[in-house]
């Protein structure tokens, strides 16, 4: 039972020890009490510190009720077990420390959520020329595949465009730094959007599992595609226009027989299209729309959407997920201009109303939590397909 009581007359006590019959003083004389979790007791009689609560009021004067009113000429008793106390004081500083590093959430915006475009300014006014120097902004290419790709292949990016681009390829570089306050709210918000939580969670803990993060630490699956998976799971969730989607994947990815790691199927997603760039299969739509990072979170979006339609729809399972993925890259290059339209015909119906686009599952079931067990292959650990599907950022 929880409680605050008032009145002049009105003391508040915790039982330290029953079986010796101490008491702590809580409150006294009209101060309000704070809100206990415990029973409320109130004893007819006085009682002095020191004096051992057990024989001052033996038990047949001790009455439960819910709040002791003011004015009332009962001495209240707060009695809370040493076990509610520390569960209480554990979970208030659940906000601020973070598991098994000491991690502090930040004391500024304490549970806010991000948006994709404030965690963007964040990485606009970094210094990342360190990071930037990794970078291969295009794919390298000699002999007959250079002269057919000047011959047939897609237009080059304007040269306007392309400090654009090496922003997005310099992102995939950095990885998630649990020291720095913003990457924390990425991962908070992440994770409250796809779980409907209101509270923060542990930056490292068993948690990310249920999302579709291979371990505890979501920093070691962003192989490949760095600090930018998590932007685009952010845009994703964050995007009124595609937070369904995002829901209807996630719950997908949760069926008893077809479910896959969430976020990392993401990760993978992420990867297809930093190598999308970088050949170049993006240029002509980055040229048309004069941007780029819209077209790259549009073509994550309309990849993953693709992804989850072909899998809900053939029945795919985790044995599958490598050559899923290997056929979706090379559909995803080859048109991504018909990706990004099935995108926005989606998103047409959600404005409309539409519950569900993803299309008829031949077979129901009931969800079922992320299984360690499982293996996935990503496109990391299939063999490439050609020279130029090399996954070098």
């Amino acid at each position: 039972m929880r409680g605050a009581c008032y009145g002049t007359q009105s003391q508040v006590y915790r039982i330290t020890s029953w079986a010796e019959g101490r008491a702590e003083l809580l409150s006294y004389l009209g101060c309000p009490c704070l809100d206990l979790s415990g029973e409320l007791w109130r004893i007819r009689g006085g009682f002095r510190a020191g004096d051992n609560i057990r024989s001052a009021f033996p038990n047949n004067h001790w009455q439960p009720c819910g709040a002791v009113l003011r004015g009332s000429p009962f001495l209240t008793i707060a009695v809370v077990s040493t076990e509610v106390l520390r569960a209480q004081e554990e979970w208030e500083a659940v906000d601020n420390i973070q598991a098994e590093t000491g991690i502090q959430a930040s004391t500024d915006q304490p549970g806010q959520l991000i948006s994709f475009s404030e965690a963007l300014q964040h990485f606009q006014t970094l210094d990342l020329s360190s990071f930037k120097k990794r970078i291969q902004p295009t794919i390298r290419r000699t002999g007959l595949a250079a002269l057919r790709h000047c011959l047939f292949g897609p237009p080059k990016l304007h040269q306007g465009l392309r400090e654009e681009r090496d922003l997005v390829l310099t992102i995939a570089q950095c990885g998630l730094d649990s020291q720095d306050p913003m990457h924390g709210r990425v991962l908070q918000t992440i994770y409250k959007k796809l779980t409907g939580s209101k509270f923060d969670c542990a930056l490292h803990g068993d948690h990310w599992e249920d999302l579709g993060f291979q371990g505890a630490n979501p920093a070691t699956d962003l192989r490949g595609a760095g600090f930018l998976a998590l932007l685009h799971l952010l845009y994703l969730v964050m995007d009124s226009k595609t937070l369904l989607m995002a829901q209807e994947i996630f719950h997908l990815s949760r069926h008893h027989i077809q479910q896959f790691p969430f976020c990392l199927m993401s990760v993978n997603i992420t990867r297809i299209a930093i190598q999308a760039l970088r050949e170049e299969c993006l240029s002509r739509e980055c040229n048309r729309q004069q941007k780029v990072i819209p077209v790259v979170n549009s073509f994550y979006a309309a990849t993953f959407l693709r992804l989850a339609h072909v899998w809900r729809t053939q029945q795919k399972t985790i044995a599958d997920s490598g050559f899923v993925l290997k056929d979706l890259e090379v559909l995803a290059k080859k048109s991504p201009r018909r990706l990004l339209k099935t995108l926005e015909i989606y998103l047409a119906g959600v404005s409309k109303g539409q519950a569900s686009l993803l299309g008829p599952q031949k077979s129901c079931g009931t969800q079922a939590p992320h299984s360690k067990d499982l293996t996935f292959t990503g496109v990391c650990d299939l063999p490439p397909h050609s020279s130029e599907g090399t996954w070098l950022i």
